[in-house]
């Protein structure tokens, strides 16, 4: 049979099968269709769809359809990424015959509506570029449509069908275009309608379009509504359980509002502005505010009463009074003036620092006398881990006191000082009123840690915002700009801690009194170990004191060969490794009770890290001692002569300039005396000589080491070595005057950690030593030099040695 005779035999049965349906038994299927590819899914017969195309794609193509009268053409799926360009062998062998109800038109251009015909097979491609024309057949169905089988698949896909209609009104609207269009008894185009109801991919719906036997086609279909209906019901669960959600916090709000209703016309409550107005009424009664206050706060719920709940001005406006009623106005604490109690909280908390504790007893005995303690400021300057935090809370302790404390390092912002102004969003008041607001009285310690290290930027300068907080003459009406409102401080007791005075401005620094904590000695480090480091190591690590013990000799070697610095903060480290490294011991089971030992510190720390300090002697050397923010050192000062060419000074050590300063006088008056120390007077005029200070990678500057190095150099021009430990701090001028310096208690202390039992100071500083602790000053032989000529005979003239003073 030609192709030309089965095409006619095709249609004509094509014609006979439309008879059943009335929606196609007029149509008159061409040979021939043009094609235009969609992508996404296949059309199939029996559907109605609008269809969107590229108007400027396939624009040819329409107008073609246009042109031939009938209204039909063939729709194929081909995949999405290749549709725009699709090629003729992309194109399946199977596709629909749709006609365009409502083709496009000027408004609706690339839109059209189509209702699927028929499938079509390609025979033969007539034109392989666009507009695409083929030359087609039209095949059954094949199958018997009234046997038993194809009924049975029928009344399963209604089934089906029916479970998914409550699951999605989609699928209703679905379901009454189709019974609208066409008979429910066919069960080719039942089984191509519920395919096309189905969410399933373009492959698995062309593979339904491509399949002609009736009963596969079911079948397949069959598993894609069951499919369907499993993800309809699954997705209702989720949209159940959110609606129960959402109904119930909806039902929960419905609920409250009435409540809300029912008690406001029983009198039962009141709304929430009359609940916020109540509110801050009963804080302002437990309070004593000054008659400003009670006035500006008065006016505040006034102006609350008339402002809708919902404005953001009511916001505003509550928020300010909710902090200006929890400002405790007038409310103090009773003070503890009982020195007894206050020296045994002081002893209790602190070993050591007696100068310091004794300075504190002093301030408190003043209160006590007076009756009140206020207006003083106390500034706390000393090394890190000394324990300046923990003397104010001591402090507090001992008065009885609430304590607060903020850091001020690295502040950069005034606002945080004096607070933010009131119409910007997030605006909060200042660090005090805040600190107010948390300890609840109006005369609490509050702790400024860090002052030294408090910064400043484009934002402001909160040194200079401090000013009047730390002014016992202003702080009486210090203003917050959140509160807008004076706020007596006058009553507070502030306590500031730092490491050093130099980054202090002058205006700041004027307001307060220093007390400086120099640090330990190994004598005190020990006993502060003992009594409270190893105990409260020993409770925050769950060990029994029975379990783990360590002797004094193990403490000593810690303290002197890993920490030695001023604090004891690292020797609070140290011994925590200590009772770590024991502790895994205890765990393993190895050992059910452990005693520390001396021998046994390097196998827990590992090597020491100071080794025991040697004094360099030779000529040229000698010692000095430095003040530093970590505390006294020690300073060893060479000097050597490089060679005898040409005369020349050379200075090393990485010194600041006040330092250099310091050498260039030492050199000058030594050279201008070299005749009175007895030293060969060409010695510098034919000597390169360089002068050195050890550690070159450590910055080292200040006026304090002038009669060191003029030391260092008549050493080195008498060619006579120093012949006893002796240690030396002072500023030299050019007439040989010798200078008051800083930092007396440092630097003793660092002459005592290294053993050096002679020391050579000031005349200017004898009441700086004076005032030293006893202990500090015990079995030490101290020299008092007004003269650089004193230095001379104290160091190199033994028979004119001085008794030291004790």
């Amino acid at each position: 049979m030609s192709d030309g005779q089965q095409s006619q035999d095709n249609t004509s049965a094509s014609r006979a099968g439309s008879r059943h349906s009335p929606a196609v038994a007029s149509d008159v299927l061409p040979e021939t269709l043009y094609l235009i590819p969609i992508p996404q899914r296949p059309f199939f017969p029996g559907q109605v769809q609008p269809v969107a195309i590229n108007p400027q794609e396939w624009d040819s193509t329409l107008q073609a359809v246009a042109a031939d009268g009938h209204g039909l053409l063939g729709l194929s799926y081909v995949d999405q990424h290749a549709a725009g360009s699709a090629d003729p062998r992309q194109f399946p062998e199977i596709g629909c015959v749709v006609r365009l109800h409502r083709p496009p038109g000027v408004d609706t251009p690339g839109h059209f509506l189509a209702q699927g015909v028929k499938r079509f097979r390609i025979v033969r491609w007539l034109t392989d570029t666009v507009p695409y024309r083929v030359q087609v057949e039209y095949p059954r169905s094949q199958g018997d449509r009234d046997s038993d089988e194809i009924k049975a698949y029928s009344m399963a896909l209604i089934k089906e069908i029916k479970e998914l209609l409550p699951l999605n009104p989609l699928y209703s609207e679905e379901l009454k275009q189709y019974l609208a269009n066409f008979n429910p008894n066919q069960p080719s185009l039942l089984a191509d309608f519920s395919a096309a109801l189905t969410t399933a991919k373009g492959d698995q719906l062309q593979e339904i379009l491509d399949t002609l036997p009736l009963l596969a086609r079911m079948e397949k279909v069959l598993v894609l509504l069951r499919r369907e209906r499993e993800v309809a019901e699954l997705q209702g669960q989720i949209t159940s359980q959110v609606n129960e959600k959402v109904s119930e916090q909806q039902r929960q709000f419905f609920l409250r509002e009435q409540m809300k209703v029912i008690q406001k016309e029983l009198g039962i409550s009141k709304d929430d502005r009359s609940t916020d107005i109540e509110l801050f009424e009963e804080r302002m009664a437990r309070l004593q505010p000054p008659e400003p206050v009670q006035q500006r706060i008065d006016d505040e719920l006034h102006k609350l009463s008339v402002l809708e709940t919902g404005s953001p001005e009511y916001g505003v406006t509550r928020n300010y009074l909710d902090w200006a009623t929890q400002v405790p106005w007038g409310v103090t604490s009773a003070d503890k003036l009982e020195l007894k109690h206050a020296r045994k909280v002081l002893n209790a908390h602190h070993d050591g620092l007696d100068d310091v504790k004794q300075r504190i007893l002093e301030f408190l005995a003043v209160g006590a006398f007076k009756g009140e303690i206020a207006g003083s400021i106390l500034l706390l300057v000393g090394p890190p881990g000394v324990g300046k935090t923990s003397i104010g809370r001591s402090v507090a302790g001992a008065l009885g006191r609430e304590f607060y404390r903020f850091s001020l390092g690295g502040m950069r912002d005034e606002a945080e000082i004096k607070g933010h102004r009131r119409t910007y969003i997030g605006a909060m008041p200042g660090k005090f009123v805040q600190a107010l607001k948390e300890v609840k009285v109006a005369n609490p310690v509050i702790m400024l840690d860090e002052i030294d290290k408090i910064g400043a930027s484009f934002q402001g300068d909160p040194a200079s915002a401090l000013l009047e907080v730390l002014d016992p003459e202003q702080n009486s009406d210090f203003l917050d700009h959140y509160l807008d409102m004076r706020v007596d401080l006058s009553r507070v007791l502030f306590i500031c801690t730092a490491n050093q005075l130099d980054t202090i401005p002058g205006p700041l620094l004027d307001r307060m009194e220093v007390l400086r904590l120099a640090g330990y000695i190994a004598e005190e480090k020990l006993a502060i170990a003992k009594n409270h480091l190893w105990p409260r190591l020993l409770e925050r690590h769950g060990v029994q004191d029975e379990q783990l013990k360590i002797n004094d000799a193990a403490l000593k070697y810690v303290i002197e060969s890993y920490c030695r610095e001023a604090g004891v903060r690292n020797l609070e480290k140290q011994l925590a490794r200590i009772i770590r490294k024991s502790i895994v011991d205890l765990v393993e089971g190895e050992q059910s009770r452990i005693r520390v030992g001396k021998k046994d510190i390097e196998t827990l720390l590992g090597q020491p890290v100071f080794q025991a300090e040697k004094l360099l002697r030779g000529p040229g050397v000698a010692t000095g001692l430095a003040w530093t923010a970590m505390g006294g050192a020690t300073l060893a000062i060479e000097s050597s002569q490089v060679h005898t060419l040409n005369r020349g000074f050379k200075l090393t050590g990485r010194l600041g300039d006040t330092m250099k300063e310091s050498a260039e006088i030492a050199y000058s008056y030594v050279v201008a005396h070299l005749k009175d120390y007895g030293c060969d007077l060409d010695f510098f005029d034919t000597s390169m000589v360089h002068l050195h200070v050890p550690e070159g990678a450590t910055p080292k500057d200040g006026p304090s080491a002038g009669i060191t190095m003029a030391t260092a150099l008549i050493s080195l021009a008498r060619k006579e070595r120093i012949k006893r430990p002796l240690a030396m701090t002072g500023e030299l001028t050019l007439t040989g005057q010798v200078l008051a310096v800083g930092g007396i208690r440092e630097k003793v202390i660092a002459a005592r950690r290294i053993k050096i039992p002679e020391l050579i100071l000031p005349a200017a500083n004898r009441r700086d030593f004076e005032e030293l602790p006893d202990y500090l000053r015990e079995g030490l032989e101290v020299h008092f030099a007004r003269t650089y000529r004193e230095v001379f005979e104290f160091v190199f003239q033994e028979h004119r040695r001085e008794k030291a003073l004790h």
